[in-house]
Order: C-alpha cells, then structure tokens, then sequence
C-alpha cells in the first residue's frame, strides 16, 4: 500500500522512508502541503515504468506510421517528397518571418 508523506517528515524519516522503498519495496507520495508532487518508488518500478512509457510510444509511432502509409497509398514518391520538402519551406519562411518580426520590436 502507498504511503503519503510530507516533504518536511521525508526529511526527518529519510532513512526509514529509503529503507522502506528499497526493502520492503512500499512506495511513497511526496507531498508538498496538500498537493502530491513526487513518488518514491524502487529502482525496478521505475525500470518497468520507462521500459512501459518506450513500448507504449512505439506502439504508438507503428498506428501513425501505418495510419500516413494507408492514406498516402494512392500518392507517388514523388509527390510525397515534393509536399514535404514545400511543408519545409513554409516552416522555414514562417520562421523567417517570426525572427524578422522580433527584431523590429526592439
């Protein structure tokens, strides 16, 4: 079961508190007056969370990937590169333009 613990007894408990994480593997919301800001969690759970978090994006990269190949099945290479590279060109002139505009403000 999860433990709350304010940051001010965290400071004062921190052994207990580390002994309590690594050992008997209890994790612990810090807490910073009422509200929840961090968790102290055992190294393997945060393994297991950043191996999960990098799965779940690349599952996520396949869907768009095969979501762009269906809907651009029916357009050449060539096209598709032509479209890009003018997507790049109007990136790059909005971004002119934006610099541009700084420097007159100033």
């Amino acid at each position: 079961m999860d433990q709350i613990i304010g940051v001010t007894e965290l400071q004062r408990r921190f052994r207990a508190v580390f002994d309590d994480v690594t050992r008997n593997r209890i994790p612990y919301i810090l807490m910073r007056g009422s509200k929840p800001q961090a968790v102290l969690i055992p190294y393997e759970e945060y393994i297991k969370y950043q191996t999960w978090e990098r799965e779940s994006e690349n599952q996520r990269y396949e869907r768009v990937m095969r979501r762009m190949q269906e809907l651009n099945a029916h357009y050449s290479d060539e096209e598709i590169e032509a479209d890009v590279e003018a997507a790049i060109q109007e990136v790059r002139a909005e971004r002119r333009a934006r610099k541009e505009a700084g420097k007159t403000k100033t």
